[in-house]
């Protein structure tokens, strides 16, 4: 782990900002695949760092043509594409500051986020996303241009083409550097929000610096080995742990990223590109877990003896982790590698894996372990938009369970009463226009305050308890940790998503959602038919097999604690939904919503 000090990190970064960052990475690997896409069924389309450079001069031109300057905003909205990093950059190379708004945000939202930041100019994917700005528009008099990059498009009324950016004289990006600077705005990233209206996270482009700095040390990589590293961007770009993942990182490190525009085709991304990176949030490791035994379901005999390959393995990749495995051991693992767990990474497309990263909700433990067991270097991070992204995190000594001690530069603390906070460079500077939220989040002596419960142990290494504010309070007075329930209601075979219920309620129940890749397999061997997975949510035996699974899964919990009741659903909860932010974080208001009937049907 890496020891570098926070004043060290400062000499590194002094002077410095995003586009001096670029700037560096393309005179030093202007010949580099920076930007890679797919054109076809099987063919790729790519972007060198000197292509990309030009670019963004040329963007960045279009842009000044449209009156964007210093100080300015420039929203964005647009998946994830080659066209994002350009944007983006164009608008720091003029002194101006991006702004990237979740796709799926509807037109009322788009209105609170355009106004609240004050944007000159938005740039939109396509038509889909200038319909999200069509009817509030007449309530936006400072947004002054609307640009449409799909070339196929005229563009709704209202809005110019992508040739406006392409038409002006491109600006000398080595005479425009010095318009960014370090304290200067580098982005805003608005909180996703599980309630009221989201809040922009101030964040500059020292910030930034300084983050990738500690971030890549966390990782064990420098500069001189992290350029051409493989990374595939599919998270939305609005938030912060993409936007770290990929972007900053390639600015900085010489990253090739691969954009992959819709989740439901990472699979195809993974495939072909075999990323050294990868982030995923917990449920796209759920997902491949669950894919995995799906696949493996169908020989009984050869899911055993993986599984029991498993098992084996979990205590030799901890001893190998932390420096005390045996000769012997290291026979075995190879042994077990060869026979199976090497096969497994190469039908994900993670045979090339150097680094997995977990993070932006809690993970399993013993899942964590699974995939750390057959050669996925899974790890846990955590952090926040406010924290410029990370706050813990070790790539190796994993402590399962643990989200790691605190990465380099920064000191974190347990306060009084078990909050996590943090002091550091990557602390941002405040919420735009609410200084009373800011100072609510960053106390008089500069420590950024987390809003959750944690522990540390002797190690320096953090255990998250739970929000503070999401604490469940039942009717009895009991406060009780729903992720924790959560997590462990995931242990059951059929489970693929779990919402613990019960404040002021007399005992905790939760509604517990079939996992789509699990269940019709395990159907099948049990001969069970049906036509929709609503429909066998309801089937006696799926009842009879998670209701018989609870009270193994409620074992390490108090009887006050332990989920007495649970309501089976089908239909699977989607991110960047009414129950689920983009990063598959509960929106427990709406899910409390949707199913009022179901919840009130388990204390009837």
């Amino acid at each position: 782990m890496s020891t570098l000090t926070f004043e060290q990190i400062n000499d590194m970064v002094e002077g410095r900002t995003v586009v001096t960052e670029f700037l560096s990475t393309v005179a030093a690997h202007s010949d580099r695949v920076a930007v890679r896409w797919k054109e076809g069924e099987d063919s790729w389309g790519t972007m060198t760092f000197a292509q990309l450079a030009d670019k963004v001069a040329t963007f960045a031109g279009g842009l000044r043509a449209l009156g964007v300057g210093p100080g300015d905003r420039v929203v964005m909205m647009m998946r994830n594409m080659p066209d994002f990093h350009v944007v983006d950059l164009a608008t720091l190379v003029l002194g101006a500051t991006p702004v990237s708004i979740y796709n799926s945000s509807a037109p009322d939202q788009v209105e609170y986020l355009v106004h609240h930041c004050e944007a000159k100019v938005a740039v939109l994917e396509d038509d889909g996303f200038a319909a999200k700005f069509a009817p509030v528009r007449g309530q936006l008099p400072q947004l002054e241009t609307i640009v449409v990059l799909d070339p196929g498009s005229a563009g709704p009324e209202g809005t110019v083409g992508h040739e406006v950016l392409t038409a002006a004289t491109p600006v000398d990006l080595q005479a425009e550097k010095g318009n960014a600077t370090p304290e200067g705005l580098a982005t805003i990233i608005y909180t996703s929000g599980t309630t009221g209206n989201p809040k922009g996270v101030m964040l500059s482009h020292y910030n930034l610096c300084w983050t990738a700095e500690s971030l890549i040390a966390s990782f064990g990589w420098d500069r001189a080995t992290s350029a051409g590293k493989k990374v595939v961007s599919y998270l939305p770009m609005a938030h912060i742990a993409e936007r770290m993942t990929s972007h900053y990182s390639m600015i900085s490190f010489g990253y090739e990223v691969t954009t992959c525009p819709d989740f439901a085709l990472l699979k195809d991304y993974l495939l072909g590109t075999r990323p050294n990176l990868i982030f995923g949030v917990p449920r796209v490791w759920e997902k491949f877990h669950a894919g995995v035994m799906a696949a493996l379901s169908a020989d009984p005999d050869r899911a055993a003896q993986f599984s029991d390959g498993v098992e084996a393995a979990r205590p030799i990749v901890e001893r190998l982790d932390w420096g005390t495995a045996t000769d012997e051991d290291r026979a075995t693992y190879e042994f077990l590698d060869a026979a199976a767990f090497s096969i497994v990474r190469g039908l994900l497309g993670l045979d090339e894996c150097e680094l997995a990263v977990t993070g932006a909700a809690p993970i399993a433990p013993e899942l964590l372990g699974w995939f750390r067991a057959v050669g996925i270097p899974l790890a846990e991070i955590y952090g926040m938009s406010e924290s410029s992204g990370p706050m813990t995190f070790t790539a190796t000594k994993v402590k399962q369970g643990s989200v790691g001690p605190a990465i380099p530069g920064t000191e974190v603390r347990i306060f009084d009463d078990g909050e996590v906070c943090i002091r550091g460079g990557n602390v941002f500077g405040g919420y735009l226009n609410d200084p009373e939220k800011t100072a609510e989040t960053i106390d008089a002596e500069g420590w950024l305050h987390s809003g959750d419960i944690g522990v540390m142990d002797e190690d320096g290494y953090v255990r998250i308890v739970d929000r503070k504010k999401e604490l469940i309070i039942t009717a009895g007075g009991k406060n009780i940790s729903p992720a924790n329930l959560e997590s462990a209601l995931k242990g059951i075979e059929l489970v693929g998503q779990a919402a613990a219920i019960g404040d002021n309620r007399p005992f905790v129940s939760a509604l517990v959602v079939l996992d789509p890749e699990v269940a019709p397999v395990w159907a099948a061997r049990n001969g069970i038919e049906f036509t929709s997975l609503e429909e066998l949510a309801q089937h006696p035996q799926v009842v009879a097999e998670i209701e018989g699974a609870l009270a193994g899964a409620m074992s390490s919990f108090n009887g006050a604690e332990a989920v007495k009741k649970v309501k089976i659903l089908g239909e699977e909860w989607l991110p960047d939904s009414d129950l689920l932010t983009p990063t598959s974080k509960l929106k427990r208001r709406g899910i409390n919503a949707k199913y009022a009937e179901e919840i009130e049907a388990l204390y009837s």
